[in-house]
């Protein structure tokens, strides 16, 4: 036996056990790429059973190092989290829509919910105060991006993160509210889709006129501290008096501020009605509609979510569409781009909805002018 442990040739030569930890292979091919052993132990006449052949070796060695590439080759995606905040019931059928669409453009772009992708979708209803605390719990969850809707969804999101990516499918100036740094370069963590130019506010009066000429005096519903608002406001002003319109603003904070103003301005004749386009018309669009139609009053909104409620023409931003858009945003987030780098992007397609039913109940003709360029009619 030898010190090693090993048996000894006849030369007294000491063999090392296979598994010995000082052994080393040495071979010319090691020798040529200059490779030092640990410890130099020379060894002659190696016995088959005592040592691994070196093939045998080379095999274990490959294979060692090629089976973590392998295994990470059959892993599973990484899943990835988007978060959603939603100013609206669980049951709102509109939103519901929207979310269905935008899931719809994920997967076609190939993030499959439950596979690659998992989606936390929070119903925040129209209360400030829950829109904040969804939007707090949003950003502590760190998403990999997190879709908000809407003027009331963005200030507190961006007051709990400035670096969760965030994409807007729906606000009217993210400027002006101070979302983004410029419309071609955001600058920060949040980009997305404009609703409405301030010029269409002057389409919205010439509208009415259209579809009711007899109308003199339009009552315009607005919310003064939204910046887009007020800008919509200013340019209805400036076509009213080629038009022959007196225009009178009533703030559109909450429901007190609405009812008793329409009432009062419903009193004289000839009176129509106008809502801005923003979140406040949103949340109180069953009141609006409803006091058009007790005071028949006619009415041009922003979003066909009026109409279908009752309302008598809308025109604007397929907002459906922006959902869609806004999916594709959210792809681009995921593969590595970022937000300060992706330009807010106005409305490409808008639609003209008229409900024909209401415009009977209000004794109105319609006429073939607006018909022929209706994207819908509700009858």
């Amino acid at each position: 036996m030898s010190a090693f442990g090993g048996k000894a040739d006849t030369q007294g030569h000491a063999l090392m056990s296979a598994f010995d930890p000082k052994r080393t292979w040495l071979n010319r091919r090691e020798r040529a790429l200059s490779i030092r052993p640990f410890e130099p132990v020379r060894c002659l006449r190696l016995s088959v059973g005592a040592v691994m052949r070196r093939r045998d070796f080379v095999r274990f060695s490959c294979g060692a190092a090629l089976w973590p590439l392998s295994t990470r080759a059959q892993q599973p995606e990484r899943m990835r989290l988007i978060g959603v905040l939603l100013p609206a019931s669980a049951d709102d059928p509109v939103f519901q829509a929207r979310l269905v669409v935008f899931q719809q453009e994920l997967a076609q772009l190939g993030w499959i919910v439950g596979r690659n992708v998992r989606i936390d979708a929070r119903w925040a209803t129209t209360n400030p105060a829950e829109i904040r605390r969804h939007a707090t719990e949003l950003a502590a969850l760190a998403p990999d991006v997190i879709l908000a809707t809407g003027d009331s969804t963005m200030p507190p999101l961006l007051e709990a993160t400035r670096t969760v990516p965030i994409v807007f499918p729906v606000v009217s100036d993210p400027v002006g509210a101070g979302y983004v740094d410029s419309l071609a370069r955001p600058g920060g963590n949040a980009t997305g889709f404009m609703t409405t130019e301030y010029s269409i506010g002057g389409k919205w009066l010439e509208l009415l006129k259209e579809i009711a000429p007899k109308v003199t005096r339009v009552a315009v519903l607005r919310d003064p501290a939204i910046p887009a608002q007020t800008a919509q406001f200013g340019a209805i002003q400036a076509v009213a008096p080629a038009l022959r319109v007196e225009v009178i603003p009533i703030n559109l904070r909450d429901a007190g501020e609405i009812e008793q103003p329409v009432g009062t301005f419903a009193r004289s004749p000839n009176g129509g009605l106008i809502a801005t386009a923003g979140g406040a018309a949103v949340r109180h669009r069953d009141l609006i509609v409803t006091l058009a139609a007790r005071y028949r009053l006619p009415a041009v909104y922003w979003e066909r979510l009026f109409v279908a409620a009752g309302g008598l023409i809308s025109y604007g931003a397929d907002l459906v569409e922006q959902y869609r858009r806004a999916a594709g945003y959210v792809d681009r987030i995921l593969k590595g781009e970022k937000p300060a780098d992706m330009p807010v992007q106005a409305p490409t397609k808008y639609e003209l909805v008229i409900n024909l039913k209401t415009a009977k109940a209000l004794g109105l003709t319609v006429p073939q002018s607006l018909l022929s360029r209706a994207d819908e009619m509700i009858e």
